[in-house]
């Protein structure tokens, strides 16, 4: 079996994250452990479609969502490209596969007006984490970055004297992101507090726990939605609803799609343009409110 070679492709030819090889790996052993319990077939490499469908259909009777599912065959689809370009199969089972249907997942930014609140109006505590926590706010929204992005930024990718911030995306892409002067004063003041832990661990990275360890996943969701219940009704007060509002406020006030995408780090347009949305349901609303035909509608 190939995996453990594909798995080495992905992290050292497509420079795809440990994370999302990771993600790829599960998807695969649970494709191989389908097939050795209900096929007793023992390797994944030559396989029919029919094998595979049935595991489509297991999955979809597991009650996991369409997205999901089409998520685990791109990995299997993309296992089997690997496959055919090594040499090990001729043809890819998949090769004439079609996506299953999803909804379109829909996710609602904040408003300008509960940026400001949060902002300008939730006090935070002149302490080690009061500083933290409106940077980690103030920085997903006047930059748009991940939040695995920033957990990973490090001391040196500030840059104080250029006023930018070097990012890390997604395959070790780089992007220089410029920052407002108000995110610049809230990392000097972040960082006067951070000097006065009683132990850094981790000292490379801006970004750390109360323990001095670099800060986590779940701990940046749970600053961003602790915050913004106080000023927000929306069901989902995540990190990447924060990277949603960036862009679409962008948008809104008229900023070039391009732009938004390098700002974004995205590698094509088609994945910026989910953020459109929301931007021409405001300028409908300009549009009906500024012609002159416009009431009349």
């Amino acid at each position: 079996m190939s995996v453990p070679s594909f798995i080495s492709y992905l992290l050292l030819e497509k420079n795809y994250s440990k994370h999302t090889a990771k993600a790829y790996e599960k998807d695969l052993k649970s494709f191989a452990l389908f097939c050795e319990k209900e096929c007793g077939i023992g390797g994944i490499d030559e396989i029919e479609y029919t094998i595979i469908r049935s595991w489509i259909v297991a999955l979809v009777n597991s009650n996991i969502s369409n997205r999901t599912v089409n998520r685990k065959i791109s990995s299997l689809k993309a296992y089997y490209r690997f496959l055919q370009r090594i040499g090990s199969i001729v043809n890819n089972p998949l090769s004439k596969h079609k996506a299953l249907k999803t909804s379109k997942k829909i996710e609602v930014p904040f408003s300008e007006v509960e940026m400001q609140r949060i902002l300008s109006q939730i006090p935070f505590e002149n302490d080690f984490e009061g500083r933290r926590d409106k940077l980690i706010i103030e920085l997903l929204y006047a930059t748009g970055i991940r939040r695995s992005e920033l957990i990973n930024l490090e001391v040196k990718d500030v840059d104080f004297s250029n006023k930018s911030l070097k990012v890390l995306g997604k395959r070790n892409k780089e992007r220089i992101i410029p920052l407002l002067a108000s995110t610049l004063e809230l990392f000097r003041l972040y960082f006067l507090r951070r000097n006065d832990l009683f132990e850094i661990i981790d000292n490379e990275f801006v970004f750390l726990a109360k323990s001095g360890n670099k800060i986590y996943e779940t701990l940046v969701y749970r600053i961003i939605n602790g915050y913004f219940s106080k000023v927000s009704s929306k069901v989902k007060r995540s990190p990447h609803i924060l990277r949603h509002t960036f862009a679409t406020h962008l948008l809104n006030k008229g900023a070039d799609l391009n732009s938004v995408k390098e700002l974004l780090g995205h590698s094509s347009l088609a994945s910026t343009q989910i953020y459109t949305h929301n931007s021409i349901a405001e300028l409908k609303k300009v549009h009906a409110s500024a012609h002159p035909r416009g009431k009349e509608m």
